[in-house]
């Protein structure tokens, strides 16, 4: 079996067990739909929700410097290991002055992000976190969350925001 099926299916059974706690969870707590789970996502301006979350499994085989195609970029270190695919699409239908990607996970993530314009990389935007802010082209992007040890899957949640905080 080829080892981009085999990871995947591996996240995916991950992701799986974490969905049954967290809808048992989630049904004893409250009755909020879940973020969807290595989505793709096309927003405009004045998308709703704002912010908009997804989530996945963080890591991969792949060091990010090789996907990346550098070992650095403006935003930070192309670290980590993610899968050979991306996590997520994200397509812009129009410009955004500002938008804001900031990954939420239990422990240290990376990310690389590939669109109109170049490839962008990060470690630690907000603390342990990965993220990157800024001027966003319209058109479709990549999307890679990575973890620091190869094979090594962590779950995470990725905001997707205008709002600047």
């Amino acid at each position: 079996m080829p080892t981009k099926a085999l990871n995947r299916g591996m996240r995916l059974s991950f992701i799986i067990v974490a969905l049954f706690i967290t809808s048992t969870v989630n049904a004893v707590t409250d009755a909020q739909e879940a973020p969807t789970i290595f989505g793709d996502v096309i927003i405009g301006p004045q998308f709703s929700p704002d912010p908009l979350t997804v989530r996945g499994m963080s890591g991969g085989s792949i060091s990010g410097s090789q996907v990346a195609g550098r070992s650095e970029t403006a935003t930070g270190p192309c670290t980590g290991f993610v899968d050979e695919t991306p996590d997520h699409t994200l397509a812009l239908t129009s410009k955004f002055d500002y938008l804001k990607l900031q990954v939420q996970s239990p422990e240290d993530t990376t990310m690389i992000i590939k669109g109109p314009g170049g490839t962008w990389c990060n470690d630690d935007f907000d603390g342990k976190n990965s993220g990157i802010i800024g001027e966003w082209l319209p058109g479709t992007y990549q999307i890679w969350i990575g973890s620091y040890e190869q094979g090594k899957y962590l779950p995470y949640t990725l905001q997707i925001t205008t709002e600047v905080k």
